[in-house]
């Protein structure tokens, strides 16, 4: 009866060959799939009064079917989120938010619920470390990591409080009467440009700048250059009016001075703006006032917000380095601190992980650092479907760290790592698992035989 049994353990292991192979077969094209291979260790018996120069083994056994955790080939798609780790690592997925049920897997095919999360097709969440404002992690302990959230709108809107520019001012532009500008009549000003900026609730408007070379404004050693601000084409005074040098008798020196005004053209009242000095390079050297805010937005002199707005809101004008060459006019850079509420138009993910968001307000949000994890021993990960896996005794304990740190691989956007099978080598192991089940049958077969004729002995 041994020999039956011999023949029986190689027919279970000739099977369970079989089954581990068609199991990578079938799983050629499983993102993030991980080749197994069946291990055998040979059966052997054996006690202190037996010879064992004469002792035949007991057969076969199956030790292992073990997980090869080698790099699989990246495939390229046009998802942002689906995401590949090009070295070592896992994914850490959690079943629920506030969970602390994680699995680990290398397939990166996420995608948004709809609660904004970044899951898997089984609906487990990507788990991140916390980012500050820079993007920069503020623990790599897994403990801490969280479910991976893309809000689609960007945060409050921030009204503008600074509005900053920074230019050249031709020096050959005809002289004109700051007391006589007018908006709507461009033979009034020089140059003019606009920028959005936004109130207290987040509605846009444009604030307009226009510049006036002054009749008498440029001498010896110094120009000026008189500044009116606008917003909405409403006319936004400057709160305390600037001053402006002149040359009345034209012999290259400044003898007299003018306020930098005009009469508004809708109300006729006055319309104050500031003054911007350059010395003989064209140099900017000050502003008058020194500090250019305008009146309050909300008062019954400007009023160019909407109800429900907040009506204290001023602006402050800052002047970068303004230059006044023998050139054309240029704004070379024109910004504002204000923001209104963005929405989701792009989600990026950098080779180590960080995940940012871009909203249509131009504003770029860190969000999460995608955490990955290794173990000592991945051999010993217990597996559980959907080509996840928990930790284990074997396995140790979760190590986890961020991409392209140590020895942790880095992250490849809009890829999905394929399955590490090798279908050429699989085939011919079919073959091989499959000569070996027919040899073991028949060495059932034959032992068959012999009984018989041992029975049939008269």
């Amino acid at each position: 009866m041994m020999s039956f049994n011999i023949a029986l353990s190689g027919i279970s292991a000739a099977q369970k060959d079989l089954n581990t192979t068609a199991n990578n077969i079938a799983n050629v094209n499983t993102v993030g799939f991980k080749e197994s291979r069946a291990e055998f260790a040979d059966v052997y018996a054996n006690s202190i009064f037996s010879n064992s120069k004469t002792a035949v083994g007991g057969g076969v056994t199956t030790t292992q079917v073990a997980q090869q955790f080698h790099q699989g080939s990246l495939q390229f798609t046009s998802n942002s989120l689906d995401m590949a780790i090009s070295g070592g690592g896992f994914f850490v997925t959690s079943s629920g938010v506030g969970t602390q049920d994680l699995s680990y897997t290398r397939a990166g095919a996420f995608k948004v619920d709809s609660d904004n999360y970044m899951v898997d097709a089984a609906g487990n969440f990507l788990q991140g470390f916390p980012v500050d404002d820079e993007g920069n992690s503020t623990s790599v302990s897994l403990t801490t990591t969280q479910p991976i959230q893309i809000p689609d709108t960007a945060g409050s809107p921030v009204k503008t409080g600074v509005v900053e520019m920074q230019m050249n001012l031709n020096v050959g532009e005809e002289a004109l009467d700051p007391a006589a500008f007018d908006p709507d009549n461009s033979d009034t000003y020089n140059n003019s440009t606009s920028v959005t900026i936004y109130d207290s609730l987040g509605e846009s408007h444009i604030m307009t700048t226009y510049f006036v070379k002054p009749t008498g404004g440029s001498y010896s050693g110094e120009s000026n250059w008189v500044a009116f601000y606008a917003v909405d084409g409403e006319p936004v005074d400057v709160t305390t009016a600037g001053t402006y040098e002149t040359d009345t008798t034209g012999d290259g020196s400044k003898d007299s001075s003018s306020t930098a005004s005009a009469t508004n053209p809708i109300d006729g009242t006055t319309w104050n703006g500031a003054v911007l000095k350059f010395n003989d390079v064209g140099a900017y050297t000050a502003s008058d006032p020194a500090t250019i805010t305008t009146e309050v937005l909300g008062s019954a002199g400007a009023s160019v917000l909407d109800p429900g707005a907040d009506g204290t809101q001023t602006l402050e004008v800052r002047f970068d380095s303004p230059t006044q060459y023998s050139s054309p006019f240029e704004v070379t850079a024109l910004s504002q601190d204000g923001i209104t509420v963005g929405r989701l138009t792009n989600v990026g993910i950098g080779s180590d992980g960080l995940i940012t968001a871009s909203y249509s307000n131009g504003s770029t949000v860190p969000l999460s650092r995608v955490a990955l994890v290794r173990f000592a021993n991945e051999q010993g990960l217990t597996q559980v479907g959907n080509t996840s896996w928990k930790a284990s005794l074997d396995s140790g304990e979760a190590l986890a760290g961020e991409a392209n740190s140590g020895t942790f691989g880095g992250i490849q956007s809009s890829a999905l790592e394929q399955s590490n099978v090798d279908l050429t080598t699989e085939l011919v192991d079919l073959i091989s698992a499959q000569r070996n089940f027919q040899a073991n049958s028949r060495t059932l077969e034959v032992n068959n035989t012999l009984n018989q004729t041992v029975l049939q002995i008269r």
